[in-house]
Order: structure tokens, then sequence, then C-alpha cells
């Protein structure tokens, strides 16, 4: 069984099942998810529901609430040999649990960021797993030194970026894109209430990134969970200033992207291996902002810049999210030659920290590992 309960999460359990099905093509594999796990045999019986923030985890408490439900099910009734939790901790510690009293054994797959805030969870999730694979270089010794055991196997969207065509002009046309000019991606993040505040933002960043970069392509690959027909007023607006919207490809339009606008979160990384300069935005809910400032316990919110621990990309939060901010580092970003080289260092020292990982593969043989399979 593999348990996720958000889009990035479900992009890692699908390339986790594929490289599973590559092994073991018998192996029955069901879970939560959604198309992408579909797509790689995997038998999904419930949807993802993740929330980010208070407002929003009370707005879908239902829903997170009859997934619950479903999988404690699913775990009795099919009793599978191993459950893969991949990150979503507030669910997901509880599934643990469930699995821990049928005899069922855990692999957690992608810690909760307990080096950010709630460290005492390393104790939670030493009780609840068997084994726990990581995929940040610096989260390894945190749960060596508290005894459990543990490995650093890479990011998983490593395994995506790694399946690109070298040959841009190949990919720009498969995306309809024209060869010779510039483009510039807009990824406005998965999550509704990202969706809902950046959406916005991003409209106006288009209207005067236009008159002054009338060059460019624009692109916004959205993610391919989202409910499109929830946001069609901004998107209808978008598509009439001339972006290409589409759902999916986020890797391929980012290959070959001279710039990026981005929601904090999974794709920062993905441009850092691509070698895509950024600029990082995002909002949240007012009292969820306010309630972060005082208890996480990092100075950065991109993992770029929390893995070299300095500000290689900007980060405009909050009130900074805004259009003209936005424009002026991305004119900086395209005019300056020194600023963007010594973001581009930056952004190689981030893919140098995961060379010669192969993380879904490596998972995956510590799943049949923890089934008892030859691998």
């Amino acid at each position: 069984m593999i348990v996720t309960g958000e889009s990035s999460g479900e992009l890692y359990g699908a390339l986790l099942a594929s490289a599973i099905k590559r092994f073991w093509p018998d192996m029955r594999v069901f879970g939560v998810g959604g198309e992408r796990m579909k797509q790689a045999g995997v038998e999904v019986f419930a949807g993802i529901a993740g929330a980010f923030g208070l407002a929003e985890a009370v707005a879908s408490y239902k829903t997170v609430r009859e997934t619950f439900k479903k999988t404690a099910e699913m775990l009795k009734t099919l009793s599978p040999d191993v459950v893969v939790l991949i990150d979503y901790p507030d669910f997901n510690f509880r599934i643990a649990r469930l699995a821990k009293t049928y005899s069922i054994r855990v692999l957690y797959y992608v810690s909760p960021q307990v080096w950010a805030w709630r460290k005492g969870r390393i104790k939670t999730i030493a009780e609840i797993a068997d084994r726990i694979a990581v995929i940040l270089p610096f989260e390894e010794a945190l749960y060596k030194d508290a005894g459990i055991p543990c490995e650093f196997v890479g990011h998983p969207i490593l395994d995506e970026i790694n399946s690109i065509p070298e040959e841009k002009e190949a990919v720009k046309k498969t995306l309809g894109l024209d060869s010779a000019r510039p483009v510039l991606a807009l990824l406005p993040g998965s999550r509704s209430s990202e969706l809902k505040r950046l959406l916005p933002v991003m409209l106006d960043v288009v209207k005067k990134f236009k008159k002054e970069f009338p060059d460019y392509e624009i692109f916004m690959p959205l993610a391919p969970n989202i409910d499109v027909s929830r946001y069609t007023a901004y998107i209808d607006k978008l598509r009439e200033e001339g972006v290409k919207v589409e759902k999916e490809n986020a890797v391929l339009v980012l290959s070959v992207s001279d710039a990026a606008v981005i929601a904090s979160g999974t794709a920062t990384l993905q441009a850092a291996f691509l070698q895509t300069p950024m600029v990082v935005i995002y909002k949240v809910f007012p009292l969820t902002y306010f309630i972060g400032r005082l208890i996480l316990n990092v100075k950065y919110i991109t993992l770029v810049n929390l893995l070299l621990d300095r500000a290689v990309v900007p980060e405009l939060i909050q009130g900074r999210a805004n259009p003209d901010t936005v424009m002026n580092e991305l004119r900086r970003l395209l005019s300056d030659g020194s600023y963007r080289e010594q973001m581009l260092n930056g952004l190689r020292a981030v893919k140098e920290l995961f060379a010669g990982k192969t993380p879904s593969v490596r998972v995956a043989q510590m799943v049949g590992e923890m089934a008892g399979l030859k691998v």
C-alpha cells in the first residue's frame, strides 16, 4: 500500500510504483493517490486530500476523514506486506499506528520536516516506522542520531528529470513552443489555497512582463490533480494574455525556460536541478503565516536556500509577493549577467548534493527487502 496526501507526494508514489512494477510486474500495489499513480499501475481506492494551513485544513476536514476511514478499512481487509507512507504526517502517523497493530511493516518515505518544527516527531517516527527513506541530505543524521534505521536515497524528482531529452529544440516542439523565442515559466502551486492567492499575482505579473519582454513566450503548467474548473476566471484571462496553460509537463517546461516564477515547494528543487533561474513567491492565510513565524525554526522557506543555508534565490512572501516586486526580481535576473550566473552557481551546488542517487529504484529495493523478496 502507498499512501500520499498531495500532488508532490503523489508524483513520488507514481515513480515508486513504476520502479516496483519493473522489479516485480505481478506485485499488487494499491493506495491513496491520483491520476499519476493510476497510470503507474496503482489501484487507487481514495483520492489525495491534502491541505496546508489552518483554514485550508478545516475546509477539507470531511474529505480527509472519509479518506482515513477508507484507508483503515483497506489496510485491514487487504493486509499488505508493506505500507509506504509518503510525507503527510498528521494522516500517515495514524495509518502507521494502525498498520503496527496488524503487524504490517511500515516504510516512511519522505520524512516530515522535523528540522523545521516539532522536532519531537522524530521519536514518534521511531515508534511507528520500521525503516525511513529521506530525500534531503541533512535529514539522515537527524534520524541516525536518534538510533533509527534511515537512509538518504536522494530526491524522487531526479527520476523524472533524468528522463528528459537533452535537446531543447525537440522539447520546445513537443510543447508547441517557438524554438527561437525565450520562455518564462509560471508555476502557481498545486494546493487550492496556493492557486487562489497566487494566480491573481501571476496574472498581473504577466501583464507587466509582456510590456518589457515582448519576445518571451509564457507557459503555465498546472499539476494534474488540479480541478481547472475552479479557476476558470483567472485561467481564461491568462490565456487572453497569450499564456499557454496546460496540465502536467512542469518539468519539461522548466527544462526549456530562461526564468521562472514559482510557488515555494517541490517545483523550486525541480528548477534547481534543471538550472532554471527563478523567483519564489508564497502567500498563506494571514493567521497561518503569523503562527508559522512563531513556531518554524528556519531562516528560509525555499529548499534551494535551505540546502545551502544562504539566499541563492529570492523569496517573496506574503505582502512582498506582489507584481511590482516580482517584476523587479525578474528584471534583475534577465538583465544582470553576473547576478544570473551567481544564482546558477548556487543551483549547480544544490544539484551536486544529489549526484549519483536513484531514489525510486532504491526505495523499491527497500520495499522488496522488507517484503522478503529477491531484488
